[in-house]
């Protein structure tokens, strides 16, 4: 005869069955909460991502305007010197149309400027970009900033941020 202390088996079948439902519900509460901080996670990264690259783009772009366009044209070459350009913006932090108040002196000589390419080279002495002469006398640019300049065939793809000494001469 079973004592009433005694749990019987039908009983201990269902407590087991109840502790076995409890443990895999347990475990796939925790597995699903990893899934869930690790996809928390990733969209955090993603948002944050979604955020900053543009920021970062806005900020690089917001940084080359006109004037600074304008101080890149002579600090890439020697003959540009001395012309004081000014430059409009066409498309913000990629493309420029440069007027010099005084027309180049140097190694093409006078009304040889047309179609000719030159670096342009920022404040920091690199280069940023270039320009291509629209006009015989040498006072008419397009200047094209970072890889817009690589894309019109004005610098080469190695050249884009290289150091530069100081403008160049020929």
């Amino acid at each position: 005869m079973m004592s009433l202390d005694t749990p019987r088996p039908d009983r201990l079948e269902r407590l087991g069955d109840a502790l076995h439902a409890a443990t895999t519900t347990n475990l796939h509460r925790a597995h699903a909460a990893r899934r869930t901080r690790k996809r928390r996670r990733a969209l955090g990264s993603l948002a944050a991502a979604v955020v900053v690259v543009p920021g970062v783009a806005v900020a690089a772009t917001s940084l080359i305007g006109s004037d600074e366009v304008a101080r890149s044209l002579p600090n890439g070459t020697v003959s540009l010197l001395g012309t004081d350009p000014t430059c409009t913006t066409i498309r913000t932090g990629v493309e420029y149309d440069c007027v010099m108040a005084v027309a180049p002196t140097g190694e093409l000589g006078a009304g040889r400027w047309r179609g000719t390419v030159e670096p342009s080279v920022d404040d920091s002495k690199h280069v940023n970009g270039g320009c291509r002469s629209l006009n015989a006398a040498g006072t008419h640019w397009r200047c094209y900033v970072g890889q817009e300049a690589v894309r019109q065939r004005i610098i080469g793809p190695a050249l884009l941020g290289e150091s530069s000494a100081g403008p160049s001469a020929g």
